[in-house]
C-alpha cells in the first residue's frame, strides 16, 4: 500500500510540473511507471546495485531486478562487468540524439522556409520520415492556398504527398519495397497511387528529374511539388515542398518552373547548411 501511495503522489507533482491533470488509476500501467522511475533515478544517481535501486525507490528487490532486466535487454540500462552496477544505456542518448536533431533541424530549416515562402507566395512545409509516414516537421501558410489539415506533427502515408515520394524516391530501392511491401494503398483521390508498382515508377521518375510532384493525390485541387535535403552522410534527411491550388498553377504555365526551381535551390542551400557549408545571411 505504501509503495502504491507513493507512485500515486509522484505522479500527481508530475502531472503538477506539466501543467496538466492527474490520470484515472485504470489508464495508468504501473509496470511502466515503476521502470520509468528506474531511468530516472539512474540518471539522477548513475552506477546503483539492484539492492540500491530497489531501496531508493522502495520496491521489491525481484521487482527491481526484472524491470531492470528488461530494460537491458533493449538497451536501455547497461551493466558494469566489474562493478556490477547499473546505469543508464546508449539507447537513450540515440533517442534523445533523434529528437534534438529533429529540433535543430527545424531551427536551421527556418530561414530557408521563410524566403521560399516570401519568393512563391505559396504554403511552405518540411517533414522528415518516421517508418512508413512522413510526418510534418514546419509549414508556413499561405492566405491563398487550399485550407488542409495538414498541421505540424501531422502524419501521412508517403505515398500520396510530393513530401513523401521526395523523401522514397531517394532511398534504396530495395529498402522502399521492403518498407511498404505490405501497404494497403488508400484512395484519398482519383490521382493516388493504387500499388506498389505504380509508386516505384513514380519514384524512378523523381529520382532521375531530382524533385517530386504531388498531382492532387491527396487533395483535389490541391499540387505540391518538393525537393529532397540531404545529411552530411548522403542520405535523404527530409524533404521541403510549395503546395498550391491546381487552378493558379494551371493559369500560369511559368509558374510551375520557376517555383520548381526555387524548392529544388532551396533545399540544396538546406543540405549545405547540415554540413555546415552554407549559412543563410538573413
Amino acid at each position: 500500500m505504501k509503495e502504491q501511495s507513493n507512485t500515486h503522489i509522484k505522479l500527481a507533482r508530475q502531472a503538477e510540473r506539466a501543467g496538466g491533470t492527474l490520470p484515472k488509476r485504470e489508464y495508468v500501467v504501473k509496470s511502466v511507471l515503476k521502470a520509468l522511475d528506474i531511468l530516472e533515478l539512474l540518471d539522477e544517481e548513475p552506477g546503483l546495485t539492484i539492492t540500491e535501486i530497489a531501496r531508493r525507490l522502495e520496491m521489491e528487490k525481484s521487482t527491481a531486478y526484472r524491470l531492470v532486466n528488461s530494460l537491458r535487454l533493449r538497451g536501455y540500462v547497461r551493466q558494469d562487468k566489474e562493478t556490477r552496477k547499473y546505469f543508464n544505456g546508449f539507447r537513450l542518448f540515440e533517442m534523445g540524439s533523434n529528437v534534438v536533431k529533429d529540433i535543430e533541424l527545424k531551427k536551421l530549416a527556418l530561414p530557408f522556409l521563410q524566403e521560399l515562402s516570401q519568393r512563391t507566395g505559396e504554403a511552405v512545409n518540411l517533414a522528415i520520415r518516421d517508418g512508413k509516414d512522413v510526418v510534418y516537421l514546419d509549414k508556413i501558410e499561405s492566405g491563398a492556398t487550399i485550407k488542409v489539415d495538414l498541421h505540424v506533427g501531422k502524419r501521412m502515408p508517403m505515398y500520396c504527398t510530393g513530401l513523401g515520394k521526395a523523401l522514397l524516391a531517394f532511398m534504396p530501392a530495395e529498402e522502399v519495397e521492403a518498407l511498404l511491401s505490405g501497404e494497403v494503398f488508400k484512395s484519398f483521390t482519383p490521382n493516388t497511387h493504387k500499388d506498389l508498382p505504380s509508386l516505384m515508377r513514380d519514384l524512378e521518375r523523381i529520382r532521375q528529374r531530382g524533385y517530386a510532384f504531388d498531382d492532387e493525390e491527396y487533395v483535389k485541387d490541391l499540387v505540391c511539388i518538393a525537393a529532397p535535403v540531404f545529411g552530411t552522410g548522403g542520405d535523404v534527411v527530409a524533404a521541403l515542398s510549395v503546395a498550391l491550388p491546381k487552378y493558379r498553377y494551371e493559369s500560369d504555365p511559368g509558374k510551375y518552373e520557376k517555383i520548381k526551381d526555387q524548392v529544388i535551390e532551396a533545399a540544396q542551400r538546406l543540405d549545405e547548411a547540415l554540413k555546415g557549408l552554407y549559412r543563410p545571411a538573413f
